[in-house]
């Protein structure tokens, strides 16, 4: 197992402290903050742990309301909102330095048989189709005036637990507006254990990396942009179907409104079968700076 797979799944693990009150050491990436996708992870697995494992989650709303703070742990207290016949409710806070950095609900729903329709994968390439993930950030000058700062190169190039093969590389190679759509296949950088609990956890961290990009694409920008500030303001997951995070998937993204130095992104991930497996909603600060 990569190191950075090895070093996700260790930081997912939470300390239970007290009953219903977990603790989360943060990724050492070098990053100024906390990345919000970790966050929405370790909360998912917080308040997991307080419902049968026969009752998985199928949804979850988040707001990120400051900044963390990757040098210290992270606290997440939950409240057992309802445990119903067939639905269970949690919130979560998550705390650092004694105020709260993010809230998040949570319902929880056991399998029963239902109707079943669902929208149909686009039309892409598969991922042995493109190129090798990030491959484009070592050839992008190469190939053409990169629009990525040269400083975040190293971002990209890091080793990320996470592998991303994007399908429309070249927004990264100018400035053109574009349609605001964005594909990108994702997965695990090595295999995972067998647990449906710790996919949906790691899912939950990947919905997170590209999504509020997408709101700039029609503007020929990017979030690495040294021009615009940006910053996720919530988050909104549901879960369709099992899937492994471990097997390629395409992240189907769209942004159908930027207003307000808000971006509004929702996108839609589909097992490598055609199958969608989760839906995904977002807002963000996408602020020009002045």
């Amino acid at each position: 197992m990569s190191d950075a797979v090895s070093e996700l799944l260790a930081i997912l693990d939470l300390e239970q402290l007290e009953t219903d009150l977990f603790r989360g050491t943060c990724q050492k990436n070098g990053w100024p903050r906390v990345f919000g996708g970790q966050v929405v992870a370790q909360a998912l697995v917080a308040v997991s742990r307080t419902v049968e494992a026969a009752r998985p989650p199928h949804s979850l709303h988040a707001y990120f309301l400051l900044g963390g703070d990757p040098a210290v742990p992270i606290v997440y207290e939950v409240e057992r909102i309802r445990d119903g016949g067939s639905f269970t409710t949690r919130r979560v806070k998550a705390i650092q330095h004694g105020r709260a950095i993010f809230a998040m609900s949570a319902s929880f729903h056991g399998e029963e048989p239902g109707y079943e329709h669902a929208s149909a994968m686009p039309d892409v390439p598969m991922p042995e189709e493109l190129g090798e993930p990030r491959s484009f950030i070592a050839t992008g000058p190469d190939q053409g005036e990169t629009i990525l700062p040269a400083k975040k190169f190293a971002y990209f190039t890091q080793r990320w637990p996470i592998e991303l093969k994007v399908v429309e590389i070249e927004r990264y190679l100018s400035r053109v507006a574009r349609p605001p759509r964005f594909h990108v296949w994702m997965r695990t950088a090595a295999p995972l254990p067998d647990d449906p609990a710790v996919h949906r956890a790691v899912l939950a961290y990947a919905s997170d990396m590209t999504l509020l990009d997408s709101t700039l694409i029609a503007h020929g920008r990017t979030v690495f942009d040294p021009e615009i500030q940006s910053a996720s303001l919530d988050h909104a997951l549901w879960f369709h179907r099992p899937a492994r995070a471990d097997e390629w998937l395409l992240y189907a993204q769209e942004s159908p409104n930027t207003s307000g130095a808000r971006g509004f992104a929702r996108g839609a991930i589909f097992s490598r079968d055609g199958r969608l497996v989760a839906s995904v909603a977002q807002e963000g600060l996408i602020r020009p700076r002045r």
